[in-house]
């Protein structure tokens, strides 16, 4: 039996997600850039995928990702990971089976975290698709890198709550069913650095809050919005707060360690689906009388990319294992060696994609420009590689220092 071997009911939602991509989805692309066209609002909600989300909860291809049965498939997050690549393939797949960030990361911390009003009025509609949420924590005015320099205020008065300060990249806020913020802030500037900041529920149209644009990405409006939003003294409830003052950075981490492989999964779907459109334009383009395919540099690049496609994504397997069997915090250098290694392998395989396609590579005939602004921006999403790899820096000379202090120890005895 092989390490990552799962169950027969997870390889049945493989089969049956890729025949729902083939029959539904990738015919469905089309249709939906049309009616963004045609609708002219680049945050359209169109009907067309709708339509596929009717058909994908028919289907039982629903909160694939949720591991809490009765609400979602069930799954561990092993069991998730080849469906979550398969929905990388088509930038519009995700949502069609309400398997779509920052909505996913939400669900599971209203789940974790939220009180039963917060589960009976945001988690329910969010299960059911007909509400969307965004996730509040990254700050225009500060390296929100570093999670303990979110400047947000929210000072307490009475039985609430008052917050002032700026969010961006609230990703989601322009989602035409957008209706609620998770918030993340600063309750407590004297407290120990982990323990100043605190999430609460905010609905989208609370007073005092205000969505001042949407950022465009390499100058792409993504159709759910990555928003700019202002709060000036938004009184929030003290129920609303998440798990009590102080948790914040505690549920940020909770949050963003499965949010960061999800991510990775997605990529190597998108990966993939680069590598299929590389060959079959290097196989049917012909330059200087021989067909493309057929150049040592080409060929280079397609066995480059499968080599390490297969890297990554026996990466991120191992990364799903060690979460579902020692759990996050110990899966922890994993979730962050795939976080910098799937963005940036998959980056490069669609960079040689876009420049075996020519100058169609960069427009929007083919979704690969589209798909190199994702993975470029994703770089930087959920921790800049940078974080990533200071982190795993750091355990790694851990061990070491260890035994250099013992060795010093021993030697001086």
């Amino acid at each position: 039996m092989s390490l990552f071997d799962v169950s027969d009911r997870a390889r049945q939602y493989q089969t049956d997600l890729l025949e729902f991509m083939d029959s539904h989805v990738y015919p469905a692309e089309a249709v939906y850039e049309e009616q963004m066209r045609e609708s002219g609002d680049p945050h359209f909600q169109p009907p067309v995928l709708e339509e596929l989300k009717v058909e994908a909860r028919r289907r039982g291809l629903w909160n694939l990702f949720h591991p809490h049965p009765g609400t979602g498939a069930g799954l561990s997050n092993l069991e998730y990971a080849p469906l979550a690549e398969i929905m990388g393939r088509s930038h519009i797949a995700s949502e069609a089976c309400n398997c779509n960030a920052p909505d996913t990361g939400n669900m599971e911390v209203l789940e974790l975290f939220g009180t039963a009003e917060h589960k009976e009025k945001y988690l329910t509609p969010l299960l059911e698709g007909t509400m969307a949420s965004a996730f509040a924590m990254t700050e225009p005015a500060v390296a929100s890198s570093d999670a303990t320099n979110v400047e947000l205020s929210m000072v307490r008065d009475g039985d609430e709550y008052v917050l002032n300060g700026r969010k961006w990249f609230a990703s989601n806020a322009l989602h035409r069913n957008c209706r609620v913020l998770i918030v993340m802030g600063k309750t407590d500037p004297s407290a120990a650095p982990h323990r100043q900041q605190s999430m609460m529920v905010v609905p989208i149209d609370a007073p005092g809050v205000t969505v001042m644009r949407g950022l465009p990405v390499f100058g792409y409006q993504d159709r759910e919005g990555h928003a700019e939003i202002d709060f000036a003294d938004v009184r929030v409830p003290v129920k609303d707060v998440l798990e009590g003052e102080g948790e914040g950075f505690a549920i940020s981490q909770a949050r963003l360690g499965p949010g960061r492989i999800h991510h990775c999964m997605r990529a190597i779907g998108m990966a993939e689906r680069a590598l299929e459109l590389m060959c079959r334009r290097a196989s049917s383009r012909v330059t200087f009388g021989k067909p493309v395919s057929e150049n040592a540099n080409v060929q280079d690049w397609i066995a480059e990319a499968r080599i390490e496609i297969e890297m990554i994504r026996l990466l991120t397997l191992k990364a799903a294992y060690l979460m579902d069997t020692v759990g996050n915090k110990e899966a922890r250098t994993e979730i962050a060696a795939i976080k910098v290694a799937a963005p940036n392998i998959a980056l490069k395989i669609v960079d040689r994609s876009i420049q075996v396609h020519g100058g169609a590579g960069v427009t929007d005939d083919f979704p690969l420009a589209m798909m190199y602004a994702h993975l470029r921006a994703l770089r930087l999403a959920d921790g800049p590689d940078e974080v990533h790899k200071m982190s795993i820096a750091r355990r790694e000379l851990r061990k070491y220092r260890t035994k250099t202090e013992n060795n010093q120890h021993g030697g001086n005895k």
